[in-house]
């Protein structure tokens, strides 16, 4: 796959009309690639950050929904009360508006479970860069056009979907996670994997004492150097999956 282009900077003269509702769930989170491809298209993000007491809006005036990763499980709804309203307001985006979603991580466990899928704790967590095998090309789902075999990405999870709601089918798989993305119908799609990590943001995570302990607890003490080198290979690669994979959910779900 070619290297990803940079990308390109939203209008500095063409005002934003269009709006992404961009649900997040703990601190120092980011739209990063994902968001930035959103604001290439004039597209902006209003992140409401669930975490801290942010209200879900009236989903009226968006035009796409993002749902990013996060630290809870989505099941955990009793140390959590914000997450039911946040599954309600999913499935309405989804089962009754059929507007564009793009979920990552737990966007994606959220998706399933929101629709009526099972999520519980994986056989073993991902972390960093791993291999995942999408469908292949002749009976690919236009979100994956392009994109089949195998392919590597960055995870971080110990959580996934166990199994699909109804209306859901499979896009791609791993050894550890059988269900690494899926789509419903043509509008909505979940990733299991963290394609809109940046290289940048990752180098970031050595000032941020969080994410540092968090490395060293999977990896052992002074994590961060040997998380930063084992990614930077994979990275241009793995940038334009995401880009490739983005223009394929923006076509097909008419964003």
């Amino acid at each position: 796959m070619p290297r990803p282009r940079p990308l390109p900077a939203a209008s500095p003269v063409i005002a934003m009309s269009r709006r992404a509702l961009v649900f997040q769930h703990f601190n120092n989170d980011t739209p990063g690639r994902i968001g930035a491809l959103l604001e290439a298209m004039d597209i902006r993000c209003d992140v409401v950050a669930l975490h801290r007491g942010d209200e879900i809006p009236s989903l009226a005036s968006y035009d796409v929904m993002l749902v990013l990763g996060g630290t809870q499980q989505a099941w955990q709804e009793e140390e959590f009360p914000w997450l039911l309203m946040e599954k309600e307001a999913i499935r309405e985006w989804v089962s009754e508006k059929a507007k564009p979603y793009f979920g990552i991580c737990f966007g994606h466990q959220l998706l399933a479970a929101a629709l009526g899928g099972e999520v519980g704790y994986a056989a073993a967590p991902e972390i960093g860069v791993t291999t995942i095998e999408i469908t292949a090309e002749d009976n690919a789902h236009p979100f994956i056009a392009g994109l089949g075999g195998t392919r590597q990405v960055m995870q971080w999870h110990s959580a996934e979907v166990k199994s699909l709601p109804a209306q859901a089918i499979a896009l791609a798989t791993s050894a550890v996670s059988p269900i690494q993305a899926m789509a419903v119908d043509s509008h909505a799609i979940g990733v299991q994997f963290h394609c809109e990590w940046t290289l940048e943001r990752i180098h970031g995570w050595g000032a941020m004492p969080t994410w540092t302990r968090a490395l060293d607890e999977a990896f052992g003490p002074g994590a961060h150097p040997r998380f930063l080198a084992a990614c930077t290979p994979a990275m241009p690669t793995i940038e334009a999956m995401t880009d490739r994979l983005f223009d394929n959910f923006r076509r097909t779900a008419k964003l």
